[in-house]
Parts: structure tokens; C-alpha cells; sequence
């Protein structure tokens, strides 16, 4: 059986910045970013931590498409997607993911 994924996007306490990401495990995958465990990762060297999107999917296969469609797409693009269900910008992560 294979496993879901999530495709996700995460930004910096200004909002500056935008990375997109993949993952089986969106919690742990999360927790890493913000205990930086890849201190020379850009995640880390930009502080991105803040989770503003996420979408689940049933295979890694399909998040990892669209991992690769978003990343080509603009950046308003990206914001309107983020702002489409997250106009404030707030922090999605929770103990509950």
C-alpha cells in the first residue's frame, strides 16, 4: 500500500519568502524545519518555519507532480493560492496534523 503526501508551503515571520516542499509527514516534516535540523538548508538560512499551505494527496507520486507544478508557477500565482484559503497568512501548524 503506498503512502499519501502533502505538498506544502512555508514562509518566514515577514512573509517574504516562500518555500515549497513534499512530504510523506507533514508533522515531523515541520518539526524539522523549524529545529533546523539542515542548518544549511534554505529553510534554514531564510528561517522559514511558518506553515501557510498545505494540501494532502493520496499517493507521494501525485504531491511530488504538483510539488514540481507549483514550484514553475509565479509568485502571485503562489499567493493567491495561499490566500485562497489562508487570506491572513496565519500559521496552519498544529499538534493535530
Amino acid at each position: 500500500m503506498e503512502r499519501g503526501g502533502c505538498v506544502y508551503i512555508l514562509t518566514n515571520v515577514f512573509n517574504t519568502v516562500l518555500y515549497i516542499g513534499v512530504t510523506s509527514d507533514l508533522y515531523a516534516r515541520i518539526i524539522e524545519h523549524r529545529d533546523k535540523i539542515y542548518p544549511e538548508s534554505f529553510t534554514a538560512k531564510y528561517n522559514c518555519y511558518k506553515l501557510v499551505y498545505f494540501e494532502m494527496y493520496s499517493t507521494i507520486d501525485e504531491a511530488i507532480g504538483i510539488e514540481k507544478r507549483l514550484k514553475k508557477w509565479n509568485r502571485d500565482w503562489k499567493i493567491k493560492l495561499i490566500e485562497k484559503d489562508n487570506p491572513n497568512w496565519e500559521d496552519l501548524f498544529s499538534e493535530d496534523l
